[in-house]
């Protein structure tokens, strides 16, 4: 009988069975590092000095309050949108999604901006939020409906209607809520009476969403919700043993994810930009769906995640005029640093061992 030569990789991957958390915060750090190194190095390819652009940086995140209130304005769709992402990735529900509710919520909220301004402010403000919440919350459900009836991609499903809401908006620019008098297709500004109020010079979102993290943990770890949430995560087939409706659970949590997306357009449009636009989620859906994963699914976490992916945001804006680089450099930067980060955890969770017996510590 012919003998099989089997080869033996040069390197194979072992999961981890533990690791203490300081050698996973020092793996951490030294990404950091890495990452700084490497942008650095970019900066002397582009003969700019890496020292002045890292000041530049932190200065155009911190440097005045006006600038750090921008900042925190950043942060609050973010963290809202990461939070919602976070209900569906915590049952294995792919929603990437997160674009199309931010405008549907959006949506939502500028139609009473628009059609009912006249209303008393209070009134306004409330059932704008409570707009955006169910718009977003629908949209959000629609593929949880599609999945447990037919088991359909929620990946794809989800993916595709991001496309629908933004030629919806296009649509309502072009015809309806067309601003009047106008003859380019844009939004009219929202009228004060639709534009929430400052709190220390930040529109109220950012209180809004420090309670809202302490509310969406207690919802993942101290209720029966949370629990079946976590059940339905780890295997359907599990939770249905445990007499879990899973169909249920999909469109229930789904919901919750559509909401707080939703919850996000509306903080957009009357908080950040006084206006209902095309670039309303601006990429945000997308970047949530990085926190929630750095996080993994902790609400106290994406909150620090969000303020710091926020920071590079802001500082790369700044350095874009200080220092004179393309925009596409500093979106560069910013990837370069956040894949550094999101790569650290592979080092955390798994060690390589080489052919010889070496293993990467």
């Amino acid at each position: 009988m012919a003998k099989t030569n089997a080869k033996t990789p040069l390197v194979r991957m072992v999961k981890r069975d533990a690791i203490s958390s300081k050698k996973a915060w020092v793996i951490r750090g030294i990404a950091v590092l890495a990452s700084l190194v490497v942008c650095a190095i970019l900066f002397l390819c582009l003969g700019k000095n890496p020292i002045v652009a890292y000041r530049d940086m932190i200065l155009g995140a911190f440097g005045t309050r006006v600038l750090f209130n921008e900042t925190v304005k950043t942060a609050v769709p973010l963290l809202l949108c990461a939070m919602g992402i976070a209900f569906a990735f915590k049952m294995k529900f792919w929603n990437i999604g997160g674009e199309g509710q931010i405008l549907m919520g959006a949506i939502g909220a500028s139609y009473f901006a628009y059609f009912h301004k006249e209303w008393p402010h209070v009134l306004l403000i409330i059932v704008m939020i409570l707009a955006a919440i169910v718009c977003g919350g629908i949209y959000g459900l629609i593929p949880a409906l599609f999945k447990s009836k037919w088991n359909t991609n929620e990946t794809l499903f989800t993916l595709m209607l991001n496309y629908i809401a933004l030629y919806f908006i296009i649509y309502l620019e072009n015809n309806s809520w067309k601003a009047p008098g106008t003859t380019y297709p844009k939004f009219a500004m929202f009228s004060p009476n639709a534009r929430i109020a400052q709190i220390l010079g930040i529109q109220w979102g950012w209180i809004a969403i420090i309670i809202l993290c302490v509310i969406a943990w207690i919802y993942f770890n101290k209720t029966k919700q949370g629990y079946e949430v976590a059940v339905v995560g780890e295997s359907n087939a599990t939770a249905r043993y445990a007499g879990i409706n899973v169909g249920s659970v999909f469109k229930r949590t789904m919901f919750l994810s559509g909401a707080f997306c939703g919850l996000a357009g509306f903080f957009q449009t009357a908080g950040n930009n006084g206006l209902l636009a095309e670039t309303t989620a601006g990429g945000v859906g997308f970047t949530a769906i990085t926190v929630a994963w750095m996080a993994k699914m902790n609400p106290y976490a994406m909150l620090v995640i969000a303020f710091f992916i926020s920071v590079l945001e802001r500082g790369c804006n700044k350095i874009e005029t200080t220092i004179g680089i393309p925009a596409s450099v500093s979106d560069l930067i910013i990837g370069i640093i956040l894949f550094f980060i999101l790569g650290c955890e592979f080092f955390i969770n798994y060690r390589l061992i080489f052919k010889k017996g070496k293993e990467a510590k």
